[in-house]
């Protein structure tokens, strides 16, 4: 059981404020904070702190000894690597449309790519692994997100409120088959338009969304999300596909999941997000980024839908957010006066997070003191492992494999 010290990374939609507050550094920010990365990611892995002071690469100390750092099981089963990789996130301004492949597109892809030559830093590279995706997010603030395609007869009637004659054609495209192929075609058409064409609709598409959010019926949140967008954005095909999404508002403690194949797009609040080691992104727009739209729709999912909104499964004191994944499994312990000592779950490497208050962690006569912000590394030796909540209001998560 050691401490982790944690690498931030710094992206234009980052904020400013959250993770230098969590971190208790100067607030805010020199330059945006979007995300900080705890695990043993080859991009950016986190280090372990040593009783003596020296840090070393949890990267590094994994792959040396995968055996006692993830048990003799997982390490055969997730190849000697850690399979999971934990981030704050923390969003002021819209990530871009993205999906992610399944582990068979994942791997043709990233053969395809490496056999072809491409560098995994090029621009133009959609797999920079053989990995898969799989992702859960967990609001620590009210959390904005954009999440798969909505409903295509809920489609055609936002679209014909929106009463804007230059997009008609596309509403009747929808209109005359409301099912996941006419989505895709529609979907599809609208990603391919030319600049010029782009320019024209993107401002027409505005105008009718004015209206709209000027309304107090149940589609002025869906016009002021487009508004927001194309504001950002001018011209982009990403304002148009938005149009297709759900919108979903997450309260602190509520989760998504997110498969293979969900078109999504973060829009504002922080949480705490688990996946699957990996970062294969197929871009969709919102960004001037590369984006393979032959590649994007070989993944996209049309018959995804908007995911439920998990609120977790008790688990002692612990709740626990169960998906699908096998690579990862996130607890979440909120404290109250009535705790004084909770076990850690037993089960292959884990990581210790706290984001309120602080808290003691004891593990035999080893105790290391976590403070908001701080975190730690337990290895498969590190059994019957206590945390001891220093204050009511103490919140932890506990980030492990999903064989736990």
């Amino acid at each position: 059981m050691e401490l982790l010290e944690n690498p931030v990374r710094a992206y234009a939609w980052g904020s400013r404020t959250v993770i230098a507050d969590l971190l208790g550094e100067q607030v805010p920010s020199p330059h945006p904070q979007a995300e900080m990365w705890l695990g043993a990611h080859p991009a950016d892995p986190s280090r372990v702190v040593h009783g003596d002071g020296q840090r070393h690469s949890l990267l590094d100390a994994v792959a040396g000894d995968p055996v006692r750092l993830l048990g003799a099981e997982r390490a055969a089963r997730w190849d000697a690597t850690l399979p999971f990789l934990l981030k704050v996130l923390a969003a002021d301004e819209p990530l871009s449309l993205q999906a992610h492949p399944s582990i068979e597109q994942a791997r043709a892809g990233f053969a395809k790519e490496e056999a072809a030559g491409v560098p995994r830093d090029a621009a133009d590279r959609n797999y920079r692994d053989a990995n898969h995706k799989p992702e859960l997010i967990c609001a620590l603030t009210e959390f904005h997100a954009l999440v798969g395609f909505r409903a295509p007869a809920a489609t055609v009637v936002l679209l014909h409120a929106l009463d804007v004659p230059e997009i008609a054609p596309y509403t009747e495209l929808l209109a005359a088959q409301p099912d996941a192929d006419g989505l895709r075609a529609l979907f599809t058409t609208w990603i391919t338009l030319p600049q010029s064409l782009l320019d024209t609709l993107v401002p027409a598409l505005q105008a009718g969304c004015v209206r709209l959010a000027g309304d107090s019926g149940e589609l002025h949140t869906e016009a002021r999300t487009v508004l927001e967008l194309s504001e950002r954005y001018p011209g982009d095909a990403g304002v148009l596909a938005a149009l297709l999404l759900n919108r979903v508002t997450l309260q602190p403690g509520e989760a998504l999941y997110l498969p293979a194949g969900n078109l999504h797009a973060y829009l504002q609040g922080a949480g705490i997000e688990l996946m699957a080691s990996s970062d294969n992104v197929l871009r969709g727009g919102l960004t001037p980024k590369h984006v393979d739209v032959p590649e994007l729709m070989r993944v996209l999912d049309f018959c995804s839908g908007p995911p439920p909104v998990l609120t977790g499964t008790p688990d002692g004191a612990w709740v626990r957010y169960d998906t699908p994944a096998q690579e990862f499994l996130l607890r979440r312990l909120e404290s109250d006066a009535g705790l004084t000592s909770v076990p850690v779950p037993d089960g292959g490497p884990r990581i210790l997070l706290c984001t309120a208050g602080s808290t003691c962690v004891r593990a035999g006569r080893t105790d290391v003191e976590l403070k908001r912000g701080g975190s730690a590394w337990l290895s498969a030796e590190d059994r019957g492992v206590h945390v001891l909540p220093r204050a009511e209001g103490t919140q932890l998560f506990l980030a492990g494999d999903g064989l736990a």
